[in-house]
């Protein structure tokens, strides 16, 4: 049977719509806030860690509750719903804000809702996606999620020419796209009846259940948790950025360059991770981020900074979806939601320890030195792998 001739089905397409609308409007934001937070509210370098690390890491462990609870009741769209609404409802948060501590409460509900609706979205698509092109549904997603990310910096550029420079008028039209992720998953999200399942009653948020998964399974959240170590917040690429001499104008056209070599990366090296051995596609991705923290750590010049970012898309393309990928395929069948919140709870944990880290680093010993650090995690991540899961 040739997999490309198996459609990926209308929930998946749903779903990657709904991701790119969602991260239209985060990425807007983010492409903006970390020099929003330096230059007009005087945080540091540590601060922006900080508050990046606590945000994305209570998103990453939020899931483990969402995706044992998806599980457990066999619902997975009410949990989507929900989480995405929440980051709906935060997107006005973050024009009104004035002080940092505005900004981090806004940040905290947005990723929050991420949490909330992650697992449950990637149980959805373990549960529908055909296994022959699963690979495949996951990068699909991913890219439609990542073109939102390149749309979303770059309608924060057009929006700073047309308003000059008003920062808070163009956080509002953040609002407008993440409202209408929500109503398509109203719409268009059609989850399939829970199967029969000869699950024993217990708590959903029981932990006993990770008795039952593989060695295999329990490599790759090991392997997750040291390469998160190696990929702290893009936010501090942004900051680079500007460090480097981008104008204040013109840095969301960074998250444009890194998050366009994501999106046109992702759905092929998803489509190609069906057909080929997952890990070596998940090595060069590895290895991607190794040469981007290279060149980010050397870079002087707007091409070579170009040149970084791009490698940095690239790696996320060549990981992120195959990551997932993989857990789907070392877990068994009910137990999908448990096993993302699962590796995204212990990801979290390490997180949180990166981007606090990084920040650290930037601050007492300069960027330089914290994108070499990150090319050393990237590399021993890399030597890790070299054992077969």
């Amino acid at each position: 049977m040739k997999v490309d001739r198996i459609p990926i089905p209308k929930t998946i397409w749903t779903l990657g719509f709904v991701s790119l609308f969602m991260d239209l409007s985060s990425e807007l934001i983010h492409s903006l806030l970390p020099i929003f937070l330096v230059t007009t509210l005087g945080a540091s370098a540590l601060t922006v860690g900080l508050i990046e690390g606590v945000a994305e890491a209570a998103a990453l462990m939020v899931r483990v509750f969402s995706g044992t609870i998806s599980d457990f009741f066999g619902k997975r769209k009410f949990l989507i719903f929900i989480g995405y609404g929440m980051a709906a409802l935060s997107k006005p948060l973050f024009p009104m804000a004035g002080n940092v501590e505005t900004v981090f409460t806004a940040r905290f509900l947005d990723r929050i809702g991420k949490g909330i609706r992650g697992a449950p979205r990637d149980a959805l698509i373990a549960d529908v996606s055909p296994p022959e092109i699963r690979g495949a549904c996951f990068g699909l997603r991913q890219s439609m999620d990542t073109v939102g990310a390149f749309l979303g910096p770059l309608l924060a550029v057009l929006l700073l020419f047309l308003y000059q420079g008003d920062i808070e008028l163009v956080l509002w039209v953040a609002v407008v796209p993440a409202l209408f992720a929500v109503l398509l998953i109203v719409a268009g999200i059609e989850e399939p009846k829970a199967r029969s399942s000869h699950k024993p009653a217990r708590s959903p948020l029981s932990f006993t259940i990770l008795k039952e998964f593989s060695g295999r399974y329990r490599w790759v959240v090991a392997l997750g948790a040291l390469f998160t170590m190696a990929r702290f917040s893009e936010a501090f690429l942004v900051l680079r950025a500007a460090q480097i001499g981008l104008a204040v104008t013109w840095i969301p056209l960074a998250m444009v360059l890194m998050s366009l070599a994501y999106a046109l990366s992702a759905y092929p090296a998803g489509l190609w991770s069906d057909r080929v051995e997952k890990r070596g596609l998940l090595a060069l991705g590895m290895a991607f981020l190794v040469l981007a923290d290279l060149i980010l750590a050397t870079a002087e010049t707007l091409p070579m900074l170009f040149a970084g970012l791009a490698l940095w898309g690239l790696h996320m393309g060549f990981s992120q979806g195959i990551l997932a990928a993989m857990v789907a395929d070392t877990t068994p069948t009910h137990w999908k939601g448990t096993a993302y919140g699962f590796f995204n709870f212990v990801s979290g944990v390490f997180m949180l320890l990166a981007s606090v880290l990084a920040g650290w680093l930037w601050d007492r010993y300069g960027a330089e030195f914290t994108f070499y650090c990150g090319a050393l995690f990237a590399s021993l991540t890399l030597l890790m792998l070299m054992k077969r899961y």
